[in-house]
């Protein structure tokens, strides 16, 4: 994953951009959540990275999540709270596909 693919949907150093595909999936999550963003969920680990602009180190990439990286770790505490298996929808799958 690249930071300008972050930057491009919308998660910037300056917040998240009015229209974009990031305040779309804040405005979801939000809903979805009883009106807040969870801390840890898809928008906020996404708008994290696209603020620091430390996606490139994280461990997602355009051929699926690098072994011993914060991304594998995610992947493996999100898979274990989900009985097993990555949640469609969830923060990882959500992330990698960013």
């Amino acid at each position: 994953m690249s930071d300008q693919n972050v930057r491009n949907a919308g998660f910037t150093s300056s917040g998240i951009t009015g229209g974009s595909r990031a305040s779309s999936m804040m405005s979801h999550e939000a809903r979805s959540s009883g009106g807040g963003v969870p801390s840890g969920g898809p928008t906020s680990t996404l708008q994290g990275m696209g603020a620091k602009g430390t996606t490139h180190s994280s461990g997602f990439t355009s051929s699926g999540i690098s072994g011993g990286s914060k991304a594998s770790s995610m992947m493996s505490r999100e898979a274990t709270s989900h009985g097993g298996g990555v949640p469609r929808g969830g923060t990882t799958s959500t992330v990698q596909s960013i």
